[in-house]
């Protein structure tokens, strides 16, 4: 029936007149039966028509349907026999005996065939077929006359068509149908409906949308009704969600609502057409889910692990997993495993020890955890042994963890943070009462941001470890605290980059070389870590012996430049000269390059003579006058090779103030090296403060950006020695220089109130003339220096270095070395510019060393 047009009308509002009212309400007035019915009836469409035959078998009464449905009008039929009106002529012998036999009084039924004339051209007619009920009946007067109501069968067939159809249609469909009265109430229901919700399509007549539907979600969807009824506006896709009766099955329904009307054009119900989207649903929060976890991982990759600090790596999971995965959440790490050891507990007992880093929860501040455990961040604990926690830990497996009584965790996952095969500790995700349990995706989750801390964790780790050990092997190199120079007041500072900066490869010495000199070290190797740590210790191990071996400071540095080429190689310094050959075009890749100034100071001539390999220029601040950079040629840093270095010698003024420091000083990303410079040397205002200020002073000026990189700084204020600490004086090559040095010894010895060296003193000095005079060349030169200790240098002009050995027992001669190692604190000898110098050192009289005595000495030697 909802195929059959239904006329048009003048109005479809619901309270226009008869139409709005229900068959019910009509049926109540006792005024309705009279009235007329509104167009669109039944009637229309199955075509009912009716005329009444007379008592001479001819048609008396043609109705106005009968006009419509036979295609004849009264005037025309009227007075005609029907059977020749309408019915074909080889069917016309059999229809009059059916007359007749009517005409008697009996009722027939029966299907007649019919011609419809056609209006325009009488002569064709279009065959139909009509179901004639015929009635016999009486006139006033008793004569025989009969009634006929016809039906056209093939308007009857066509809607028992559109009602099979209609009936397959809502039992067949694959969506649930409901049809709702005004009363909001089901009056019909389809077979997938109550495949769904159980039971026959009857079972379900007569119930409302609370009874599938909870209770305010029932609140809603009546309310959704009702205005549908009311307006005619139609619901598409309207989402509701239920629970199967006598189940806790969840279903989603993507539900169409649309209000139905009688041909007539009364409002009779609504018609629910549900689409059940429950694997639909289910599949978009899967799909939702997986987006979110993505989400959550690649939110994991980008916060953790940009710190170097285990502490800090552990917060960072936190911050990721709360409140977006989880409620509460705590991290332990391995006590040992923060203590450095080399290898943190493993796949043990599951009862070491653990510190709590980390804690974060979204619902409280009071520490807690799904173990039911009260544990501060930074205490020490252990877990029960059978505890879920402890056997996460001994399986590397995640565990559940089960909720506690009266707690507001409801569901917990214990999850090993495990990195290279080692467990290094243990991560607990909590949800509170009120939010979804843990599934199998989440615990998959879990596992994997787990995973991806540990592994930041673990690298966090083995930097602290080389790190500390980069650090102790960076501060063992480096110089005392207040190291002591002859001539020089010395002050340094030195600053490792912090916690979160690789130890880089700066260092500076102060190294004592013979006749009172100092020489004075700064050099930074490329690169950083513990391999930078390394060539920095095995470079300045190398400056030590070189200026030992008192060689210029050009030398020096030549020397350092093939060692520092052969640190890449292998072989290590071994290789150093074969190194030292590569063309210079060759990969400096596998090269440690460094910068370095070394600078010789002499505390007698207050002369400086200075060799730099790349680094920045020294600055010297000389009495009354402003800070200035040195002119030193730069020269290539270390390890490049293949050009030589420049020496430049410089004498300071008495009381000068020379600076030498690393870049870290005074280069940063915030600022370029110029700049940085300038404010250097501006800082460098007043020289006569004490150095321990001045250091201080220039650090708290300074614009340093400590963190970026190691900063070490070096100032030394020239104290040059007195005149009258220094003896000095030429002999001529002849013997009698021997007891004339001899005498010189002796005398400034008293002058000095040194009496207890004088013996001594006069028979080293007695050996080395005799050595100058008997190997040596030109006249030859004696010098005594008083300081700290007593240094006795003898000079000549010959090239040929001192060598000891050892006297047999008829030898004369060959103990006289052998006698000043014997008796002297230090011996040596070292090249100069015309020649050679042999020296021997005594300690002052009243320290710790004590002198041989000569006559032991000379016995010991026979």
């Amino acid at each position: 029936m909802s195929e059959i047009p239904a006329k048009a009308t003048e109005s479809e509002d619901p309270s226009d007149g008869a139409r709005g009212q229900t068959a019910e309400a009509a049926a109540a007035s006792p005024d309705a039966m009279w009235q007329s019915s509104p167009p669109g009836s039944m009637y229309d469409y199955i075509k009912v028509a009716s005329f009444s035959i007379g008592p001479g078998g001819l048609v008396d009464q043609w109705s106005l349907r009968a006009e419509q449905l036979f295609g004849i009008p009264a005037e025309r039929v009227v007075g005609m026999d029907p059977i020749e009106a309408f019915i074909d002529p080889d069917l016309r012998e059999r229809g009059q005996r059916k007359m007749a036999e009517i005409l008697d009084g009996r009722e027939w039924t029966g299907v007649v065939p019919f011609r419809v004339p056609d209006p325009e051209d009488g002569a064709r007619a279009e065959r139909g077929l009509a179901e004639v009920y015929v009635m016999p009946t009486r006139t006033a007067e008793g004569d025989k006359a009969a009634v006929c109501i016809v039906v056209d069968v093939r308007t009857l067939r066509s809607i028992e068509t559109d009602l099979a159809a209609s009936q397959a249609i809502f039992g067949q469909s694959p969506f649930g149908f409901l049809f709702i009265d005004p009363d909001l109430r089901v009056r019909r229901a389809n077979t997938r409906f109550a495949s769904i919700f159980g039971g026959t399509p009857d079972d379900h007549c007569g119930k409302g949308v609370h009874d599938y539907l909870p209770r305010g979600e029932a609140e809603r969807v009546s309310a959704t009704l009702r205005r549908v009824l009311e307006t005619g506006d139609s619901i598409t896709d309207m989402h509701v969600t239920g629970f199967v009766p006598g189940s806790e099955e969840r279903r989603h329904w993507s539900v169409n609502l649309y209000r139905v009307h009688s041909g007539s054009g009364l409002s009779i119900g609504i018609a629910w057409l549900g689409t059940d989207i429950t694997a639909r649903r289910e599949a978009a929060r899967e799909a939702a889910a997986a987006r979110r976890n993505l989400a959550l991982l690649n939110e994991a990759g980008a916060r953790i692990g940009n710190s170097l600090d285990l502490e800090t790596t552990a917060r960072e999971l936190l911050d990721v997993v709360v409140p977006g995965f989880c409620d509460v959440a705590t991290v332990d790490l391995y006590q040992g495993l923060l203590a450095g050891d080399d290898a943190p507990p493993g796949l043990a007992d599951g009862s070491a020890e653990l510190r709590r880093v980390a804690f974060a929860s979204a619902v409280s501040d009071e520490p807690f955890d799904g173990s039911g455990e009260s544990v501060a961040v930074g205490a020490v604990h252990r877990f029960p042994f059978n505890s879920p926690c402890a056997d996460a830990l001994r399986t590397a497996r995640p565990q559940r963890v089960p909720a506690e009584d009266g707690s507001l965790v409801q569901s917990t996952l214990a999850v090993p943070m495990v990195a290279h095969d080692t467990v290094v500790g243990l991560a607990q995700f909590a949800r509170t009462k009120g939010s979804e349990p843990f599934g199998e995706r989440d615990r998959d989750l879990a596992v994997e941001l787990a995973a991806r801390a540990a592994v930041c964790i673990d690298n966090a780790r083995l930097y602290r470890r080389e790190h500390e050990r980069a650090l102790i092997l960076q501060r063992s190199l480096l110089p005392p605290g207040d190291p002591e120079a002859s001539g020089l007041d010395i002050a340094c500072r030195y600053l490792p980059g912090n916690a979160a900066t690789e130890v880089g490869g700066d260092w500076f010495d102060v190294i004592e070389l013979p006749g009172h000199r100092t020489a004075l070290v700064v050099g930074d190797v490329m690169g950083r870590g513990l391999r930078a740590a390394v060539a920095m210790g095995e470079l300045r191990t190398a400056v030590r012996t070189l200026a030992l071996l008192d060689l210029e400071p050009a030398e020096v540095l030549s020397a350092l430049d093939e060692i520092a080429r052969g640190l890449g190689t292998p072989g290590g310094v071994q290789q150093a000269t074969r190194t030292a050959r590569q063309p210079r075009d060759a990969d400096l890749s596998e090269v440690y390059l460094a910068t370095c100034v070394y600078a010789v100071y002499d505390s007698v001539t207050r002369r400086c003579t200075f060799a730099n390999a790349g680094h920045l220029p020294p600055v010297l601040v000389e009495p009354g006058e402003a800070a200035l950079m040195l002119d030193v040629p730069p020269g290539m840093p270390l390890g490049v090779g293949g050009e030589p270095f420049e020496e430049v010698e410089v004498e300071l003024p008495e009381g000068a103030l020379l600076a030498l420091y690393t870049d870290g000083l005074v280069e940063s990303r915030d600022h370029p090296l110029d700049e940085g410079l300038r404010a250097f040397v501006g800082a460098l205002t007043d020289p006569s403060r004490p150095l321990e200020d001045v250091c201080d002073h220039v650090l708290n000026t300074l614009d340093t950006h400590h963190g970026e990189d190691d900063i070490a700084l070096l100032m030394a204020r020239v104290q040059g020695l007195p005149a009258e600490s220094v003896g000095d004086w030429t002999l001529p090559r002849e013997p009698r220089s021997v007891g004339r040095a001899r005498e010189y010894a002796r005398t400034q010895l008293a002058a000095w109130d040194l009496e207890p060296l004088i013996d001594t003193t006069e028979l080293l000095v007695s050996e080395l003339v005799t050595n100058a005079l008997r190997y040596g060349e030109g006249e030859i030169r004696l010098r005594l220096l008083l300081d700290r200790t007593l240094v006795c240098e003898v000079w000549d002009s010959g090239l040929v270095q001192p060598r000891r050995r050892r006297a047999r027992d008829t030898d004369e001669g060959g103990r006289g070395l052998q006698l000043v190692g014997l008796l002297s604190a230090a011996w040596g000898s070292r090249r100069t510019p015309r020649g050679k110098t042999v020296w021997f050192e005594l300690p002052l009289p009243g320290g710790e060393n004590v002198l041989t005595d000569p006559a032991e000495a000379l016995l010991s030697l026979f």
